[in-house]
């Protein structure tokens, strides 16, 4: 194919150096034309066997309300394309001509990002307020605190179901504050200061006592 060792190694180098990233991402087009069969489809890996099945028992829950919710990770999303507007061009592809309301819980492994897109007929028990903080909150901070994806999946899916089926908001999970206890030790400054104030003491227990003790010798 090539004339020359030279031309043969150019066109190694040069496929070397070809980025290979741009094929690894993802838009809708890489997915099923229509709804899959699986309520988890991840792509990215990040869910053992045993939490798939988990994660998809609790999707199926959302079938006594007559919404049809999966879950779909992505490892790398194609350049410029954000993680909820995947989720709504989804739910395109994927609507059923029957209709009823459909429901994606997404996460993005490479961003430790998440979000959750529902389509028009469930605005009003599911608004976008609360999509985006399940989406923002609820399941980024498990995914953000050790890459807990099961913990998100699980948290997303339980706090929109409570309220599909009439429960409160549960809101979004209370972050615990670490609150230092006091200690004896002194700090750096607290030294500094105790230092600086005994040598003041001492300067100034020098300043009185020297001239006194050398008037009381050179006066006798």
């Amino acid at each position: 194919m090539f004339r020359s060792p030279l031309l043969a190694a150019l066109a190694a180098v040069l496929l070397l150096l070809t980025p290979c990233s741009p094929a690894l991402a993802q838009s809708a087009a890489d997915f099923p034309a229509s709804a899959p069969e699986e309520r988890v489809v991840d792509t990215a890996g990040v869910l053992s066997r045993a939490a798939s099945s988990e994660v998809a028992r609790e999707l199926e829950s959302f079938q006594a309300e007559r919404v049809d919710a999966r879950l779909v990770t992505v490892n790398q999303l194609d350049y410029g394309l954000a993680l909820p507007e995947l989720g709504r061009q989804l739910l395109a592809r994927w609507r059923d001509p029957v209709g009823g309301g459909q429901l994606l819980f997404l996460i993005d492994s490479q961003t430790n990002s998440a979000a959750v897109v529902s389509s028009d007929d469930l605005t009003t028990q599911l608004t976008p307020a609360l999509l985006r903080s399940t989406g923002r909150s609820t399941m980024a901070l498990p995914i953000r605190d050790g890459a807990r994806y099961r913990q998100a999946s699980l948290d997303g899916i339980s706090r929109l179901l409570t309220v599909l089926q009439g429960g409160e908001d549960p809101g979004e999970p209370v972050v615990a504050s670490v609150v230092t206890a006091p200690s004896n030790v002194p700090t750096r400054e607290e030294t500094a200061a105790s230092n600086a104030f005994t040598w003041v003491v001492v300067l100034l227990v020098v300043g009185s006592v020297v001239p006194m003790l050398t008037w009381w010798v050179f006066s006798r």
